[in-house]
């Protein structure tokens, strides 16, 4: 059982949340708030008769969770895939490691793609640092630079391919 702040225990005794006090205590804005709503990741909150949005103390824990899984890297709708397998009544512990599988794997291909980048970069400024200043339209050191390796390029491609497999 997971221990509760006296903040929440002081919460707790005083029944349903209005969303201004959810956003306080769970420093994330009303607007974020609605948007988790709208999205999936909050379940639909009670209303009162003059249509506030009540919410139960749960929300605290849910937001949380999804601050923590933000935190470590997952997207929204990664979570949303998360809590739904949960709420389908499925471990979704299998898709948290695939997901963080798959991103350690592109982080290596960025750190290799970069430290190709640092390389070349180190190159050209090696370069401009002999050649001095060379005339051209703006920077002639730009203008006659040609690097290889380009990260917007490679991120651009890797966009393309993702967009391919789904």
């Amino acid at each position: 059982m997971a221990l509760r702040s006296k903040q929440q225990e002081t919460t707790e005794s005083r029944g349903p949340l209005k969303i201004g006090e959810v956003a306080k205590l769970s420093s994330i804005g009303i607007e974020a708030l609605r948007f988790y709503e709208r999205s999936g990741l909050l379940g639909r909150p009670g209303r009162t008769q003059s249509g506030y949005r009540v919410y139960d103390i749960d929300v605290l824990e849910r937001l949380a969770f999804i601050k923590r899984a933000q935190v470590l890297g997952f997207s929204l709708d990664e979570i949303k895939r998360i809590i739904d397998d949960k709420r389908a009544g499925q471990s979704p512990c299998e898709e948290v490691r695939a997901i963080v599988r798959h991103r350690l794997q592109e982080l290596d291909a960025r750190m290799k793609e970069m430290k190709l980048y640092r390389k070349e970069l180190g190159a050209a400024l090696a370069e401009w640092d002999q050649a001095g200043a060379i005339d051209g339209h703006i920077c002639g050191l730009i203008e006659g630079t040609e690097i290889e390796s380009s990260l917007s390029e490679t991120r651009r491609a890797e966009r393309r391919a993702d967009l391919k497999k789904r």
